[in-house]
């Protein structure tokens, strides 16, 4: 079952200059697709088109699933200067309009997975960048959403962390959920994403599984590091 339909034939800021033409690619259950580009390549653009941010775009974006719906984990914490980690999930408990038993039952699991139960009553604003995005993965992991979309995960994170974010996402996609993943960590994301969208200059380059692009670039034996330079090269 398609989970995400993504057909975008242009879009950006304003109509007279798209950012990104051409991206399309779906997200199936279970599916981890790794967005991969340089930087200034539009996945951030591709991101906010997807998610509804964007004034200006042209094409068609559709959510399936059970429940239509999706989290968003951004690169950049974001956070209310007065309100406890607590209080965010929390809120974040109110907007998702979970049960209160099941919220602090999930709450508390995810706190002891990232070790933060000793600072769940202070200020995320005061946190290290590290603690903030394990917070940000917190947030986004509260809910089972059909798909999850996550902006560079690996930001920050000590490598144990890093570990326990992907059992998170290991766990999800085995429970039917599908995952968007944009990230510059590309040896990680081989060794993880069972597709990928390569983007460059705007427009999707390359789509499909290692192998795919593999025969894309014409490395047939090749690491994902050495297609995407090749495949880039190309577009040079």
């Amino acid at each position: 079952m398609e989970l995400l339909q993504v057909d975008i034939k242009r879009a950006g800021y304003s109509k007279d200059k798209p950012v990104i033409q051409a991206v399309n690619f779906s997200i199936s259950k279970g599916d981890l697709v790794g967005l991969i580009g340089p930087n200034g390549a539009g996945k951030s653009t591709t991101i906010k088109a997807i998610l509804g941010l964007l004034p200006d775009v042209e094409g068609e974006i559709l959510f399936g699933g059970e429940h239509k719906n999706y989290a968003y984990i951004p690169e950049q914490p974001v956070f209310y200067d007065e309100l406890t980690l607590w209080e965010h999930l929390e809120l974040a408990a109110a907007a998702y309009e979970l049960p209160k038993t099941q919220f602090e039952a999930r709450a508390e699991e995810l706190l002891k997975l990232f070790r933060l139960q000793p600072v769940k009553h202070q200020l995320p604003t005061s946190f290290s960048k590290g603690m903030q995005q394990k917070v940000m993965l917190i947030l986004g992991f509260l809910i089972q959403p059909d798909v999850f979309i996550v902006d560079e995960p690996f930001v920050g994170l000590d490598p144990r962390a890093t570990k326990d974010f992907l059992a998170l996402i290991d766990m999800a996609r085995k429970q039917g959920s599908g995952v968007l993943m944009s990230t510059h960590v590309l040896d990680t994301a081989e060794k993880i994403c069972n597709s990928f969208v390569l983007i460059a200059s705007g427009k999707s380059v390359a789509t499909g599984s290692l192998a795919q692009i593999r025969a894309q670039s014409g490395l047939p034996q090749a690491s994902l590091f050495d297609c995407f330079d090749q495949l880039l090269g190309d577009e040079e």
